[in-house]
């Protein structure tokens, strides 16, 4: 398909759960819809026999459709499903995954779909079911460019935002990787709040603390990760000895106010050793050199314009 032509075939989906719903109203309004589920619910027979979309009774069925979405519960299951899509799929069939799997599993279903000549592409959906109804979630994804712009229409319907990452498994990865950044932050956020009630400073306060573009979140992200880690620049700000300095205070903070702490805690340990690899005078941002040394990948990104400061 040519790059902004509309498909106007028939799009396949499987898995009608909270999310599978969501994006089934979306693609049922601009496509005809083949989806199927394995216990649909009477809400969605209902609506199949409203003439919403056409329900399939068996898998096989949605093979019909040469563009397939899948919204399901667990790896295992998606690859289940591939797996015997395959065997009645035409070359040249185009599968998104919009569940949430690794790239780990993108690649061994991609590795199922090579010799039956079908296409995998990965698509997860950052945003929330509300957000998906409607029509406006974030997709992140992976795959190569003719493979993602081959679906674009088909994802606009329920994505306002469409960020193709980079090669197969990407945009999986970046998905896995943000929510764990989202769920330690919330670990993070819940020891400040305890530390803060002990010290009866008012949570709203606190959080409108954070999020100031001075405070504990933002510039963290904004200044220290996005300018001095992707530029290399560790020359000046605050040094790696003061941060270990304020984190040490923290641990006292909390041990007085016998307040439990597991990222806090454990974040300090990143700093005793970057005070002992020498880092002590580098702006505190200089402890991902650690990690490069560790794993042998670069931090620096160069694309990136280095940027100066406190």
């Amino acid at each position: 398909m040519v790059h902004g032509e509309r498909n106007t075939g028939p799009v396949g989906l499987v898995g009608l759960g909270n999310m599978g719903s969501a994006v089934a109203g979306r693609l049922a309004a601009q496509y005809p819809l083949i989806a199927y589920d394995v216990r649909p619910t009477d809400a969605i027979r209902e609506l199949a026999a409203g003439g919403a979309f056409t329900l399939a009774g068996s898998l096989p069925e949605v093979a019909a459709a040469r563009r397939i979405v899948l919204s399901l519960p667990a790896p295992d299951i998606s690859r289940a499903v591939v797996t015997e899509l395959l065997d009645v799929l035409t070359p040249g069939s185009v599968i998104v995954e919009t569940s949430t799997v690794t790239p780990m599993d993108i690649a061994a279903m991609r590795e199922f779909c090579e010799p039956a000549s079908v296409k995998l592409l990965d698509a997860a959906i950052l945003s929330g079911v509300r957000q998906s109804a409607e029509g406006v979630a974030t997709v992140l994804i992976g795959g190569d460019t003719d493979d993602v712009d081959s679906v674009r229409d088909i994802l606009s319907t329920f994505a306002s935002t469409i960020t193709h990452l980079g090669p197969a498994g990407s945009g999986m990865a970046a998905k896995v990787i943000n929510n764990a950044v989202a769920h330690a932050t919330m670990v993070m956020l819940c020891e400040a709040g305890a530390m803060a009630a002990a010290w009866s400073i008012p949570r709203a306060k606190l959080g409108e603390l954070f999020a100031s573009q001075e405070g504990g979140l933002i510039r963290p992200l904004t200044h220290r990760f996005m300018e001095r880690v992707l530029g290399g620049d560790y020359a000046g700000g605050m040094p790696t000895e003061a941060a270990r300095k304020d984190s040490t205070l923290a641990l006292q903070l909390a041990e007085h106010t016998k307040i439990p702490l597991f990222t806090i805690q454990a974040a300090h340990t990143a700093y005793e050793l970057g005070m002992a690899a020498g880092l002590g005078r580098q702006d505190y941002a200089s402890i991902a050199t650690l990690w490069e040394g560790w794993t042998g990948l670069p931090l620096r990104d160069s694309d990136s314009d280095s940027g100066t400061g406190g």
